[in-house]
């Protein structure tokens, strides 16, 4: 786990300096996709390292205050990165963003022991062959995926039209709009904090399953919302806690259900979920045409519903 981390912040560094290096568009390109390569390979090893370490009972909070943390850097470091892009031109943020991943290597390093053994060193391939195989032969992890999956095409089928329908609406500006997007994010804020401090007593699975049963109630009723902005944003900013909250402390959830393959287990959590945000964004839009947020919003309460159903599924029976 430790070495994925390194290797996925790496792929970050090497990325960034890349392109503050080399600014032409193909380099660009290749640093944004290392850049979403390493955190992809960053995160699940992070997740699967935290549950190494952290009791279960306390699985959610260690979860979810590594969570708050992307909130809160995105809340800082878009306006931060902003304002830098405006004095300094657009490769000086590649240049700090660059720094910051060496930085992180270094830092991560230098915190977390190293005695442990490569997995090259015994045959990575075998051992992704193996977990994947027991991921698609398990039924919980079947479930879970299955859970990714459509909760995040719901959450991504609201979220590609919603700066659309304030617009539209009730005619916000793009200030206007900056505004609303600081509420969304205050709102992810909101539920990681909700998952660190409230699922680990209630209990993870029950948490997950009042969140999605809250989130869906959320969808259907944003429809009935759009009487005034006020209630609209409310509405908004109810669903996307009662999202954040769900999703984060699945994660938490999820890193205890094939104990002897976490990393594989988050590996595949990250990329149903990558695949249902795009299956959500490519919908989002055709409904919002079609129907507007009515059609938006039940659609999105039908597939959490079918992201209770798979969950359920999948947990059936299941006892830690």
């Amino acid at each position: 786990d430790r070495t994925m981390m390194l290797a996925g912040l790496g792929m970050l560094a090497v990325g960034m300096l890349s392109g503050w290096l080399f600014p032409t568009y193909a380099v660009v390109m290749l640093a944004l996709f290392l850049a979403g390569l390493g955190k992809s390979i960053f995160d699940p090893a992070l997740q699967a390292y935290v549950a190494e370490r952290v009791p279960y009972a306390r699985r959610g909070l260690a979860i979810g205050v590594i969570e708050m943390s992307w909130s809160g850097v995105t809340l800082l470091g878009i306006p931060l990165l902003g304002l830098l892009i405006q004095r300094a031109g657009w490769r000086a943020a590649f240049l700090v963003l660059g720094a910051l991943g060496v930085l992180s290597v270094i830092i991560l390093a230098w915190l977390l022991p190293g005695g442990e053994k490569s997995s090259f060193q015994s045959g990575v391939l075998n051992g992704i062959k193996a977990g994947w195989q027991k991921l698609i032969q398990s039924r919980l992890a079947l479930g879970a995926l299955g859970y990714a999956f459509l909760v995040s095409m719901a959450n991504d089928n609201l979220f590609v039209v919603y700066g659309v329908w304030l617009e539209d609406r009730f005619g916000l500006s793009v200030v206007a709009l900056g505004t609303a997007t600081i509420a969304i994010g205050l709102a992810e804020l909101s539920g990681e904090s909700l998952t660190a401090f409230l699922s680990d007593r209630l209990g993870l699975k029950r948490a997950v399953i009042i969140g999605l049963i809250l989130s869906g109630l959320g969808y259907a009723a944003l429809p009935l919302a759009e009487q005034t902005l006020p209630l609209a944003l409310v509405g908004l900013f109810l669903v996307f806690v009662t999202v954040e909250f769900s999703i984060v402390t699945s994660i938490s959830l999820f890193t205890e259900l094939l104990p002897d393959a976490r990393a594989t287990m988050m590996s595949g959590f990250i990329a149903m979920s990558g695949m249902g945000r795009v299956a959500g964004a490519l919908m989002g839009g055709l409904l919002w045409l079609a129907g507007s947020m009515a059609a938006v919003g039940l659609i999105s309460a039908g597939i959490s519903g079918l992201a209770l159903i798979s969950l359920l599924w999948g947990l059936h029976r299941w006892r830690r």
